[in-house]
Formats: C-alpha cells, sequence, structure tokens
C-alpha cells in the first residue's frame, strides 16, 4: 500500500494519484479480506464452539473466575440491593478536590513527563517518598530495595513468576485473599492452606506443612486485618513465622494493603522489619488509603530480585502508569497523609461499630464472628450443616449481599463461612441488611 511522502510540495496531479492509488489498494485488501471471512465462516462455526480449537497452555485450566466478581454480577443484576460483597474502600473518603488540582498542574506544568513513558522501575521522586516510610518504619532499605508496581496484585503475579515452577507449593492461610490465589495458579503450582486462629496461623500446622512439602518455595500472608478474615497476626507469631522462613529456606510474601488502617490497638511491627535474612518480600499499595483505581504499588525486597522483578516489568507493561504515580507523588506534598488517614480510619470503625451491634442483635446466637480491630472485613463461620451458598441465594431474594467463604480456601470446602465488608456499604444501609441477613440465617438454622 502507497502512502502520500511527508514532502508537500509534489503537484497536485501527482498528490491526487498517490491518494487514488491508495484508496484503490485499500478498497482490494478489503475486499480480499471480506471474501475469506464469508468463505471460512462456516469453518469458524462449526469448530469454535470450547477451547479445543485453539492450542491454549494446559495452565488455562487453573484459571477461576473470581468468586467475588461473580456474586457482583449478581448484586448489579438486582435493584436497590445492599451488598456487603464488594472490597472497596469508600469512594466518597477519596481526595477528590486534591486529586483534580494535582493533575491540572501535572497535565499544565509537567504533560512532557506525565504523560511520557517512564523508567520501568518506577517514578523516581514517588520512589524516594517510599524508602522514607518505610525507614520510619523500621525497614531497611533503599532505592535500589523498590520496584514499582501496577497495584500490589501486580507484585504478587511478578513474584510468583520469578519462583514458581510447575509443582512447586504455596503455602497460605485458611482462609487467605483470592486474588492471591488467582495469582498463583497460572504458575501449576499446589496450593496449600495452613490453619488459622484468632492471633494468626497455627505455627506447628505451619512446620508441619513445611516438612510435609519440601517443594514449597513461598509462603503468601496477609497478617494484618487480613482479607477475608479480619484477623492480626501477634508479635509472637510474627517472630515464629520469621524463624521457620529461615530454617526451610522458603520465602514470605508480606501483602499490607490494610496496615494502616488501624482502628484501636497498637500498631505492630512488619514481617519485612523483623526479617533477619531478606526472605521477606513487602507488598505496599496505595489503593486502601488514597485511590484504588490509580493502580500504584510497590515490592520492598532484596534488590536482586528487585533486579530480576524489573526484568520481568518490562515484559509484562513496561512500566506503571507514569501520570499515576506523579499524581500519588503530588498527593503526598499537597495533602496531610495522616490527617487523610485517620479520617478513613474514623469512617471506618463507625461502619465496623455499626455492623458489630447489628449482628450482635440480629444474628442467631450459633453464628461465630470475628472482630477486626482495623482493615475492611469482618469473618462469619456459620453452624458446618449451613451452606453460604444456599444462604446467598435467600439473602439475594431479600435484596442483600455477600460473598461466600468456600473459594477463599486454596482446598476448597468450608462452605459455612462468610465475608462481610463494611467500608463500601453506606451507613444507612447497614443495619437493614444485617437484620435481613440475620433473619435469613435464623430461618435457615
Amino acid at each position: 500500500m502507497k502512502f502520500i511522502p511527508e514532502q508537500s510540495f509534489y503537484p497536485l496531479e501527482q498528490s491526487v494519484r498517490f491518494v487514488a492509488e491508495s484508496i484503490t489498494a485499500y478498497v482490494a485488501v478489503q475486499e480480499s479480506v471480506n471474501a475469506s471471512i464469508k468463505r471460512d465462516a462456516p469453518y469458524f462455526q462449526d469448530t469454535i464452539k470450547g477451547d479445543e480449537y485453539m492450542k491454549l497452555a494446559k495452565r488455562i485450566g487453573n484459571i477461576k473466575p473470581s468468586a467475588i466478581r461473580a456474586v457482583g454480577k449478581k448484586i448489579t443484576a438486582i435493584d436497590n440491593c445492599i451488598s456487603f460483597a464488594a472490597g472497596l474502600p469508600d469512594p466518597a473518603l477519596f481526595p477528590s478536590k486534591e486529586m483534580k488540582e494535582v493533575t491540572d498542574c501535572l497535565l499544565t506544568e509537567k504533560p512532557h513527563i506525565a504523560l511520557q513513558y517512564g523508567m520501568t522501575k518506577g517514578y523516581a521522586p514517588l520512589i524516594a517518598k517510599i524508602v522514607n516510610d518505610l525507614n520510619g518504619r523500621n525497614i531497611d532499605c533503599n532505592v535500589a530495595n523498590i520496584q514499582m508496581t501496577t497495584g500490589s496484585q501486580q507484585g504478587i503475579s511478578f513474584v510468583g513468576m520469578a519462583f514458581l515452577d510447575p509443582g512447586d507449593v504455596v503455602l497460605t492461610e485458611n482462609p487467605t485473599y483470592l486474588g492471591a490465589l488467582a495469582a498463583f495458579r497460572p504458575y501449576e503450582v499446589i496450593l496449600k492452606g495452613v490453619d488459622s486462629e484468632s492471633d494468626g496461623m497455627k505455627m506447628d500446622a505451619l512446620e508441619d506443612a513445611l516438612k510435609n512439602n519440601p517443594r514449597t518455595k513461598l509462603i503468601y500472608l496477609v497478617p494484618t486485618f487480613s482479607n477475608p478474615s479480619g484477623r492480626t497476626w501477634s508479635i509472637d507469631k510474627r517472630k515464629a513465622v520469621i524463624q521457620l522462613a529461615n530454617q526451610y529456606d522458603v520465602v514470605i510474601i508480606e501483602d499490607n494493603p490494610y496496615g494502616d488502617i488501624r482502628f484501636e490497638g497498637e500498631h505492630l511491627p512488619t514481617l519485612k522489619s523483623l526479617d533477619t535474612e531478606e526472605r521477606v518480600v513487602y507488598l505496599g499499595s496505595y489503593s486502601k488509603i488514597l485511590c484504588a483505581g490509580l493502580r500504584v504499588g510497590y515490592i520492598c525486597a532484596e534488590q536482586n530480585l528487585v533486579q530480576k522483578i524489573e526484568i520481568i516489568k518490562e515484559g509484562a507493561d513496561l512500566q506503571t502508569n507514569q501520570l499515576a504515580q506523579m499524581q500519588v507523588d503530588e498527593l503526598l506534598e499537597k495533602i496531610d497523609l495522616d490527617a487523610h488517614i485517620g479520617k478513613v480510619i474514623s469512617a471506618y470503625k463507625e461502619k465496623r461499630d455499626l455492623m458489630m451491634a447489628c449482628i450482635e442483635k440480629y444474628f442467631p446466637k450459633n453464628i461465630k464472628y470475628t472482630c477486626p480491630e482495623g482493615g475492611m472485613f469482618l469473618w462469619l463461620e456459620l453452624p458446618e450443616k449451613m451452606d453460604a451458598n444456599v444462604i446467598l441465594d435467600k439473602s439475594l431474594l431479600q435484596k442483600v449481599g455477600f460473598v461466600p467463604g468456600g473459594p477463599f480456601f486454596p482446598e476448597g470446602n468450608n462452605e459455612n463461612t462468610i465475608r462481610l465488608n463494611f467500608s463500601t456499604t453506606p451507613k444507612n444501609n447497614i443495619e437493614p441488611g444485617i437484620k435481613i441477613l440475620g433473619r435469613v440465617l435464623d430461618e435457615a438454622g
């Protein structure tokens, strides 16, 4: 196909001829494509009946749709449904005014940087702020230990890519973050859950799992205000898991998206701050404390591993969104982050307190539940004979939704569990929603 040359001084006749030839060539190609489609349509209609006509990788068979998003589709199909399903921050707490101001400033004063490709490692001024923040949390790190990611979710995937071969084992809590399970499954690994109690994973059960699974490469943990249970690990168990990781030569992924959202009690040290052999890969995010949609997260890890992950990211998406990183950086300059997080804490604590009071008032007494000291979730355990999926169907008929807990267990079962979110639901919907759910549970019991 011929294109008009860049020079603009050709005579009119020659320019017209170029245009005409270009159009003629385009029409000829389009007619050929249309003829091919018409000729081959019966073939494709006969063969595109599933995945069998494409030679997909075996790992595709390990991929499962998100239970949370599946429930979300059911809820959105119901008008005025009260949802305790979403794991989202409250949009009323987004710093929207400040975001508009910093975005206007960036697009006025630095568009040549904000709208351009950036470094794969990340935006240097933001990385410097992250290092300073982590140092203040007793995490010994520098710029070489940081890699920006597209949300901490990408961090889980990249660490999995760096470490996992088919047949390797990943240990998680029972229950654990559903998105982590989804990130690990494509690597054709064996996912094993280790039972937990009120102050974290059972250490004897973890050691048994390490002994019995010599191909364990990773332990994935959300030790502070866990998603989905809301539980927080004690200091003793934090120290113990570091010792076991050293002893059995495995790496810990510490996912900490909720750690700043503490309602009461003392802040506990991160696993990374207790790390003695650089075995902890720490994942941080601005999604829960600033704006989730920006998808700005980071990895803090041993610098040689960070270099490998930077190369992985080059092949995945080249860089984390440059404008988004700069927006976060400018927001951190503009707002008092501690004061902003204080507003988040106050709002979420009020909702948690209301939900807990309503659970105590309306739920049957045979329902067990956690009382999280922070974060966004609490966890229900129903009598063993109850199936949360059946409860969900009945609850949706009365316009209340939640996420059944079974999918949060890497080896399945435990269908008598439920995750409730209190951060997203408007406060005036919490009592009527919990009252309806309590009635459904009472009728099922």
